[in-house]
């Protein structure tokens, strides 16, 4: 079902958390709310599940008013940081938690296990499995009454980085699977960018930019959201006609950007280190080997307030650049460029 936040706003005491919030989640798509601690994501997501009340504003799904309905009757399912299972219950009556006893809810439990990867799994209990396999138990619970919505707060904190990634695959999978509307929050740019459909920037308690992951990435909506989605080297910079002219050179940015004194903000994997000749040149000052690539720091020649400038570029991880190398650097393609 299709979610839409209206122009909901909340304040604890004196402190503001959201500013005037609206978010439309079409149904059957899944929208991550990035941003980081304190933005007021939670407190979005817990007023979309009615855990708090909003000041001002409204919250449907659907199609239908649900900002004064009680949590039970929004027909929005949760997926908590922690898969907080039931420890005395097997995973099919955690599944079933809520549902009405009989044969249907049992059948039910049991396609949503289907659903989840977990079929076999049903009488086990939750100590028998991994934190992974609990957060798709978590998730085949909140799937099992078929909500409107499934909110997602953070759950793929507790697991260790390598099962992280392989878990929020199968969440991804099991939700589209399922068809559901599905909210994510989350301060990982890395899981916001790789399992959502949409992503919406949250930043002082206002969404300050929703988009596909891909063009939250390359046209960032200011300088804040380029460098919270993304690594990028910020460099004082004078633009015009499609021209950023900085410390590396004279550098195109994208057509019908501002002109004027900035900043442009290139990303590491722009950077190409060759041979050093007759352009910008500079020293590796440190290399970080993370097998499928690298990531090098590398000190510019010439000083800028008495500093050297300092990049830094992503390579291929054989690329063998070692400490003290001389390189010179290039810029591919176009850059961000944002009048300050």
């Amino acid at each position: 079902m299709r979610l839409e936040v209206d122009g909901v706003s909340k304040a604890f005491g004196g402190t503001r958390v959201l500013d005037d919030v609206s978010l439309v989640v079409d149904d059957g798509e899944l929208a991550a709310v990035l941003g980081p601690s304190g933005c007021g994501k939670t407190t979005l997501l817990r007023i979309v599940a009615g855990f708090e009340s909003a000041d001002a504003g409204s919250v449907a799904v659907g199609g239908a008013d649900i900002t004064s309905l009680p949590p039970e009757r929004r027909r929005i399912g949760i997926v908590p940081q922690e898969a907080a299972l039931f420890p005395h219950l097997t995973v099919r009556r955690n599944v079933g938690f809520g549902l009405p006893r009989g044969a249907a809810s049992a059948e039910r439990a049991r396609e949503c296990l289907d659903l989840v990867g977990l079929s076999g799994f049903g009488d086990r209990m939750p100590h028998e499995l991994s934190g992974g396999q609990q957060q798709r138990v978590a998730l085949a619970r909140a799937l099992a009454p078929g909500p409107g919505v499934v909110l997602l707060d953070e759950p793929f904190n507790a697991l260790d980085r390598s099962l992280r990634v392989s878990v929020r695959d199968d969440v991804r999978d099991a939700l589209k699977r399922a068809g559901a509307t599905a909210v994510l929050v989350t301060h990982d740019q890395e899981e916001a960018m790789s399992m959502a459909d949409t992503v919406a920037v949250m930043r002082e308690g206002r969404i300050v930019q929703k988009d596909e992951p891909a063009s939250v990435y390359a046209a960032p909506r200011d300088l804040g959201v380029a460098t919270f989605v993304g690594e990028a080297v910020i460099l004082p910079a004078s633009a015009a006609g499609g021209v950023a002219s900085c410390v590396l050179g004279a550098l195109p940015y994208a057509a019908g950007g501002s002109e004027g004194q900035g900043r442009v903000a290139v990303r590491p994997e722009q950077f190409v280190l060759t041979v050093p000749g007759g352009g910008t040149v500079g020293r590796v000052e440190r290399v970080e080997f993370f097998g499928h690539d690298a990531a090098l720091t590398v000190v510019l020649d010439g000083e800028r307030d008495g500093e050297g400038v300092v990049i830094r570029a992503r390579t291929r991880g054989d690329a063998g650049h070692r400490t003290g190398d001389r390189v010179g650097v290039e810029v591919e393609g176009s850059v961000l460029f944002f009048v300050s």
